[in-house]
């Protein structure tokens, strides 16, 4: 069994390991939980067994949360938690920012699971710490499978050689912010990108020049993009960027700089200078409009900026 030796210096827990759980230098009030069990009594591992079983229902982050809140809460009252895992840019917070607060890091076979913080407005007690760390122990391995599941899907809906989301998530996603966009009465645009002249550098140059043509595509897209914003690569060539909360006018001005941004950046491959260009075509959403009048009027006007010069963005009609 892991030995462990628990000091408290202004209500921070500090937990010393003698295995692989290791102390987090960045807060004195963060502990990282690893593969290691703790030390446990038969009443703790009867907890745990119960705690066990709820947790096998779900592989949802959120989900597994609540069950572990609800089912400590009689045992280590608290009015809140927290969880934040950066491999899924989540934030979970339930609850009321409370003054005391402690803090875990989850870890196991070296891969980080997230941190979970616990929070209410009285200390919490040497024995209620103890327990919770004995507790968290059984929050490890759902944690895990939650992530493993979840990376499985990212990685199916993730086009490997530009990491933008591929062509299996596109018609899910744009569904989704359509209903979301008419039920709030928002604005949603829509802008279609096609690399000009792509075959003729894949032809003259190889497909290494134009897997690093797209992964350059890409960044430079990125790079003009909020946060919110979602990029797709369509497939070969072609990419779509999804723009909420952004009306006509002003995803033309975004398209505009995409466009310039990748006119004006040098790419250079084996020493010599390789000029790209896109065209680029914009629609916005309508009220009624659906999903496929939606897309295939940035998609028409794409092609349009392509047959009438290329290197040009071309508004829907």
């Amino acid at each position: 069994m892991l030995q462990k030796k628990v000091e408290h210096r202004n209500n921070k827990v500090i937990i010393k390991q003698e295995e692989d759980i290791v102390i987090n230098r960045k807060s004195q009030n963060l502990v990282v939980v690893s593969d290691n069990d703790f030390q446990s009594t038969p009443t703790v591992d009867a907890h745990r067994y119960d705690i066990n079983n709820a947790l096998q229902t779900t592989l949802e982050f959120k989900k597994l949360l609540a069950i572990f809140s609800s089912k400590i809460n009689g045992l280590i009252p608290h009015n809140a938690y927290a969880y934040s895992n950066a491999l899924f840019d989540l934030e979970i917070n339930q609850g009321i920012v409370s003054k005391y607060s402690c803090s875990y890091a989850f870890k196991a076979e070296n891969q980080d699971l997230g941190e979970f913080k616990l929070m209410r407005n009285s200390k919490f007690t040497d024995s209620e710490l103890e327990l919770l760390e004995n507790l968290l122990c059984s929050l490890l391995y759902p944690l895990k499978n939650a992530t493993l599941y979840h990376k499985a899907l990212k990685m199916a809906e993730t086009d490997q050689l530009t990491q933008t989301l591929n062509r299996v998530s596109f018609n899910d996603t744009v569904k989704r912010e359509i209903n979301l966009a008419k039920l709030n009465g928002s604005s949603l645009s829509i802008i279609f990108l096609d690399i000009d002249h792509f075959k003729v550098i894949n032809d003259q140059h190889g497909h290494d020049c134009g897997d690093t043509t797209l992964v350059a595509v890409s960044r430079l897209i990125k790079e003009n993009l909020r946060k919110s914003d979602t990029i797709f690569r369509f497939g070969g060539e072609e990419f779509v960027i999804l723009v909420n909360k952004m009306d006509l006018a002003s995803a033309e001005l975004l398209a505009r700089r995409i466009r310039a941004a990748i006119e004006h950046n040098i790419l250079v491959y084996d020493m010599k200078p390789i000029k790209v260009t896109a065209s680029l075509g914009v629609s916005t959403l309508r009220s009624d409009d659906n999903f496929d009048t939606f897309i295939k009027r940035a998609d028409h006007a794409m092609y349009k900026a392509k047959r009438h010069g290329r290197n040009q963005v071309v508004l829907a009609q």
